[in-house]
């Protein structure tokens, strides 16, 4: 049975994630108002004593209930359009990474540099230390600096994958052949998880993803770290 807490939407951990929750509940509220209404109408009519059963139409009901979702799909519509404009902004980004899925492991390619690539394995249970998550750790955390606009291409090499991290607000399609792009900033330091979200075989369960956002300069010492013992 799952845990209470698991079973709304990870907390934010980007400005975008911020946004989406925001306008999730938005959108829940006015769900909510719609479904109270609908409740309330069908009550009254199941109690109300009908005294009047020749009303046959009415203009002004007609016109009501045409403007009124009318207006609902706007209140909808238009915060939505914004989010997805600003999921798609790409300015500047201060690094790029290349995320490659494979069957079944992903690898990391910082083009920034220039022999600084690796691949990333999730853990087996056996080999887990106390705190660590089954099926969620990898052996190699892409590490990126916080506060600092992130870009990073996705790209498959055999069948479809997907690099999703749910509390950045992040899923995009690994496809074979094309390269497709997303970017974010961790304005915090943490350790931040995601799996592939596209069936792509036998252990597509076991490709987990790892993000590990530090600050700038334990990055640069773990860039040149990383370097040296390529």
């Amino acid at each position: 049975m799952a845990h209470p807490s698991q079973l709304g939407l990870q907390d934010a951990a980007s400005p975008v994630m911020e946004e989406l929750l925001h306008f999730h509940d938005h959108a829940l509220m006015i769900a909510f108002m719609i479904s109270s209404f609908v409740l309330y109408i069908i009550v009254a009519m199941v109690i109300t004593k009908l005294t009047n059963k020749t009303i046959l139409d009415s203009q002004e009901i007609e016109i009501i209930w045409t403007v009124l979702p009318a207006v609902i799909l706007i209140m909808i519509a238009l915060p939505s359009l914004r989010i997805l404009y600003l999921m798609d902004e790409i300015n500047d980004p201060h690094l790029t990474i290349k995320a490659v899925g494979h069957q079944w492991y992903w690898s990391y390619e910082y083009t920034d540099y220039e022999d600084l690539e690796f691949d990333s394995y999730m853990i087996p249970t056996q080999d887990l230390t106390p705190g660590q998550f089954r099926l969620l750790e990898a052996d190699h955390r892409m590490v990126i600096p916080i506060e600092s606009p992130t870009r990073v291409l996705v790209s498959a090499e055999d069948v479809l994958h997907s690099w999703a991290i749910p509390c950045l607000g992040i899923k995009v399609d690994a496809v074979p052949g094309r390269l497709n792009q997303t970017a974010f900033i961790a304005p915090r330091p943490g350790i931040f998880y995601g799996q592939c979200s596209e069936i792509c075989g036998a252990n597509h369960s076991f490709m987990p993803i790892v993000i590990e956002a530090i600050p700038l300069e334990h990055f640069e010492n773990w860039s040149s770290l990383m370097l040296e013992n390529a």
